[in-house]
């Protein structure tokens, strides 16, 4: 499995340049917009994708458009970060459904969390009943994001004038 992009050559990169853009396109179409015939397009794509470079392809969905436009990052702070802890907490978040990112972090916090909900009030309900319940967890820190510039699958909405 490559290590990074530099393991990659002009034409993987180009497949994944397209492919981030439009993870639907046909390999006929990647093919003609990389430049070389369908089979060896085709034969990169598997190859990618055996290697694990590609993942896999999703559908994103507009969270706005569902309801869920709150978004609040929190920090948290653990009691315990020894390994067994870490583990535990790892995986309780998993079961979260409105935690869309979490990660480890240096500095005086543990975690990251990116926290998705319909509102202040289920965003309270969701640190009250479920982040601040998560194993080892000793203090938590909210910071409210006021608009998205830029992310994944969502078009951020220009402020009002």
């Amino acid at each position: 499995m490559p290590n990074s992009t530099g393991d990659l050559d002009r034409f993987d990169a180009k497949i994944l340049d397209v492919l981030a853009v439009d993870g639907r396109i046909s390999v006929t179409a990647l093919a003609e917009r990389i430049g070389l015939s369908k089979s060896p397009t085709q034969a990169r794509l598997r190859k990618l994708e055996s290697d694990g470079v590609i993942r896999g392809y999703r559908a994103l969905f507009d969270p706005i458009a569902l309801g869920r436009d709150h978004v609040s990052f929190v920090e948290v702070k653990l009691s315990d970060t020894r390994e067994a802890a870490l583990r535990a907490f790892n995986d309780a978040v998993l079961a979260i459904p409105q935690i869309e990112q979490c990660h480890m972090i240096a500095g005086s916090y543990d975690y990251l969390l990116k926290v998705r909900t319909q509102g202040m009030t289920d965003y309270r309900a969701v640190l009250a009943s479920f982040i601040s319940t998560l194993p080892n967890v000793s203090g938590t820190s909210t910071y409210v994001a006021m608009q998205a510039v830029k992310e994944e699958g969502v078009s951020p909405v220009p402020p009002s004038s």
